[in-house]
């Protein structure tokens, strides 16, 4: 090839170059790389039993957008306030959220049974499903996703739970888009969530 022929080839080449490695320099340093490693480590295989029985696992996320909220039965304002607020966006979908995954995963083994699940759920929409399972089960995905959970005894012998209160968003495909937020209203809610369809 003629060297005057080769040289815009050549300019053109390194200028791609250099603006591919300024752009990933510039995601870097704006934290913009590692918050997409951060995104993508949020997740994982499980295997948990829903309140009546049936087994859930990370394959059941597939094919739908979910909404996933870790709480406990015995959580006297967070977990309620939270689960109500799922529900009214779920109501406010109409058809659409047959189309939703929403689960509740217990952070409390101890006294989060199938059966209390169940009965606990009772008061919210039917379309929410509470996932439970033995200590090694649950601490398997609570630490996929990066769940903070700690049990804190009280003085009368009895315990409570410190957990992270995010619900989460995960997509399609099962992985972790962002937190979802519901301190707006229901509507407004479900119309971003039914963008994930």
């Amino acid at each position: 090839m003629d060297r005057t022929a080769a040289r815009p080839l050549v300019i053109v080449t390194a200028f791609t170059a250099s603006l591919l490695i300024g752009l990933l320099v510039m995601l870097w340093a704006m934290g913009g790389v590692r918050g997409v490693t951060a995104l993508a480590a949020i997740g994982g295989p499980f295997q948990l039993t829903d309140q009546s029985g049936a087994v859930v696992t990370e394959k059941d996320l597939q094919g739908r957008p979910t909404l996933i909220f870790f709480g406990f039965t015995h959580c006297p304002d967070v977990c309620p306030t939270s689960l109500f607020e799922i529900s009214e966006i779920l109501r406010a979908m109409g058809k659409d959220a047959d189309k939703v995954n929403a689960y509740f995963i217990s952070v409390d083994p101890d006294r989060d049974t199938a059966t209390a699940m169940k009965e606990y759920l009772s008061s919210f929409d039917p379309h929410l499903k509470g996932l439970t399972g033995d200590a090694a089960a649950l601490q398997k995905v609570i630490t996929e996703y990066r769940v903070y959970a700690k049990k804190v005894p009280l003085k009368d012998g009895d315990y409570t739970m410190d957990h992270t209160a995010l619900i989460y968003l995960m997509d399609r495909d099962g992985r972790f888009v962002s937190p979802f937020n519901v301190n707006r209203k229901p509507d407004e809610a479900a119309a971003d969530l039914k963008r994930y369809l």
